[in-house]
Order: structure tokens, then sequence, then C-alpha cells
């Protein structure tokens, strides 16, 4: 009778926690933090799979790195620029054009990336599309539907103690490629151009981004990213017309600033 009570009342919180937006996500703001903590932890023991740059080492790069996030922390459509921890971590690997979100706001940016890009803009924008997926919840949201009520249930009854780990374990083994769905890609991106456009920087330069990514569609050797995302063209459309929308305001590109950043990384 105890555990159909747990379950009962499990099931109303569900409903009133997903109330917000419209969306079903089975796990807790708390649990997204929890889940961010532990994949941070995973990242960091993995050198090999993730090879990071240590903050002592590169005391300038994270300045311009830290500078970034607390601009965008400023965005008034976030839901928990308070309540997550918004970590920032530069991953060493100049063939990789890409960056990631962990829950509860941990995100890792690619040298490859970073060096790739052409202003601090087009670079604010990725780092907006990705506290996007974090404050949007994309990666819990993914897990709810892969595993379903059952495993919440098990999680809060304490029947299946080792699942959390094994959770941890296999989202970790995928956080460079997590494929998000269409929707959720479109939604990163749109609330990527609001958290922009309240800042000094050019809210259509996340545009900018994809119409770079675009151009080595047709390379030898197109990036992953490229087969894993939905459509450049798409998402530059759409961002276009949510920049379009709430007014098309000019930006800044702070283009200096940003090479300054680029040199601050190691060579190679």
């Amino acid at each position: 009778m105890k555990k159909l009570a747990v379950i009962a009342f499990l099931s109303l919180a569900v409903l009133a926690s997903s109330c917000d937006d419209g969306k079903l996500n089975f796990f807790t703001v708390e649990q997204d933090i929890e889940f961010g903590m532990q994949l941070d932890s995973t990242v960091l023991a993995n050198p090999t799979e993730y090879p990071v740059l240590s903050r002592t080492g590169n005391v300038v790069a994270y300045e311009h790195l830290d500078r970034i996030l607390s601009i965008l922390l400023t965005a008034t459509d976030l839901r928990y620029p308070q309540k997550f921890p918004w970590k920032v971590t530069i991953i060493k690997n100049d063939e990789v054009l890409n960056a990631f979100a962990a829950p509860g706001g941990y995100m890792y940016f690619y040298t490859g990336l970073i060096k790739f890009l052409d202003n601090e803009a087009q670079f604010a924008g990725v780092m907006a599309h990705e506290m996007a997926h974090a404050d949007r919840r994309h990666s819990t949201e993914m897990l709810t539907k892969q595993y379903g009520f059952g495993v919440l249930a098990g999680l809060i009854l304490g029947d299946n103690p080792n699942m959390l780990t094994q959770i941890i374990a296999e989202l970790a083994m995928g956080l460079g490629n997590l494929q998000y769905s269409r929707d959720n890609e479109y939604e990163a991106d749109e609330y990527g151009v609001k958290y922009l456009y309240g800042t000094e920087y050019h809210a259509r330069e996340l545009a900018g981004f994809f119409e770079k990514m675009n151009e080595l569609a047709n390379s030898p050797r197109p990036p992953e990213f490229l087969s894993t995302h939905p459509s450049p063209e798409n998402r530059i459309e759409k961002i276009l017309e949510t920049w379009t929308n709430l007014g098309g305001k000019q930006g800044k590109l702070f283009v200096e600033r940003y090479q300054e950043f680029k040199n601050s990384l190691p060579a190679n």
C-alpha cells in the first residue's frame, strides 16, 4: 500500500512539474544538478576521451570564457541563472568543432571550435545555445523518454540503487555526441538568440556559426556535427526569423577581443 501511495504521489508530482512548458520530465531540477556534477567528475577523470585544459595553466583563456558566461547569465529568459552551477570547461582538441552541455549548466567547448569561429558574438551564440539545452532541461527530458516512469519510481523508492550510476555512465559515454530531438535543437537556437538579444552581442551571429559550418558540408572531411544535427540551412532561417521578430537589433561582434581569446589557447 505504501508503495502504491508513493507512486500515486509521484504521478501527481510529475504532472505538476511538467505543466510549466507542457513537456514531460520525470527528473527534478535538483537531479539535473546532481547529474551534471557527477558527469563533470566523469569528464575530468577521463583525460583520454576529454583532454581538459586546466584553469591553473590557462588563466587568460578561462578569464575570457568566464566573462562571456557572466554576460549571458544576465539574460532575463533564463529560468535557472542562480540555481544552476554554470561551469564552463575547455577541451583541448583542435580537430573537433563542437561543444556540449551536461544537465545543471556544465558546459564544454573544444579548442577546435573556439579557433574556428570569427568573433566573440559567434562564440557567445554557441554558448547561449548550450545554455538553452541545460536551462530548458533537454538532457533529462531525453532521459525521461528513454527510461520512463518506472526508473524514476525505482530511484525514489530505492528499489534500484545502481540505476543512477548506470544512467550517469551511459550519458557520460556519449556527452560529446548527444543527439537531441529536432525540436530540442530548434528551441535551443530560439532561446540562444533571446539570451544574446539582451546583451551587447549581435544576436544574429548564432546564424553565423551555422553559416560557417555549412561551408564545410562539401569538404573532404565534413564535421561530424553536420551528421548529428538538423540541417544548418533550416536552422539559419529560423534563427534569423527569431532575431527579426525580436526587432532585428544590430549588436557588436568583438572581433579583436575574440582574437585575444584564441591567442590565449595552446598553439596545438
